[in-house]
């Protein structure tokens, strides 16, 4: 049975966007979907499915339950090893490694109209709809990220490396 993680964008972030993760639980399992996780609260769940997962179907349901417009990235456990085995910052210290999960490929004219170079030490590399980020200051202060939200126009949802191997953990079982 396929497995798959959700990511939900922008909640419980500042007091804003309330979702609790036994409330987010209930409602996935109510979609019919199995062995529901939840880790730590900024909206990540892990879950099997024998029916067709869709962002579009996970939003639509988190705005009924929880009255919340959000965006929600999906990948399947495969997608995950994928992630992790294509990391181009491996030898970097993990806690200076972030992932942002877009919810699509950027277009290629965005891609190339970025300028990395004003942002130096930090870094980034695109791979599909993969955003690795290797910030050697920290994400406290960066402002990298945001500059690539507003280039690249894709809504992402960022979770640092520790978080990004935890959610394969636990689609792998």
């Amino acid at each position: 049975m396929p497995i798959y993680a959700a990511l939900l964008r922008g909640i419980n972030v500042g007091g804003h966007n309330k979702v609790p993760m036994s409330g987010l639980r209930a409602m996935i399992e109510s979609l019919g979907h199995t062995d529901v996780t939840t880790y730590i609260q900024s909206g990540n769940a892990v879950f099997t499915s024998k029916k067709n997962v869709t962002p579009a179907a996970l939003e639509r349901a988190i705005k009924n339950e929880f009255g919340i417009d959000i965006t929600v990235v999906l990948r399947t456990k495969a997608e995950l090893q994928r992630v992790v085995k294509d990391n181009p910052f491996a030898p970097a210290d993990v806690k200076t490694v972030h992932v942002g999960f877009m919810a699509s490929k950027p277009s290629a004219a965005a891609v190339r109209d970025l300028d990395a170079d004003q942002f130096a030490p930090e870094e980034f590399a695109i791979k599909g709809s993969n955003l690795y980020l290797h910030l050697p200051n920290g994400m406290g202060r960066t402002k990298l990220p945001a500059y690539l939200d507003r280039k690249l126009k894709v809504p992402t949802t960022v979770r640092n490396w520790n978080t990004v191997l935890k959610l394969l953990e636990l689609a792998t079982g």
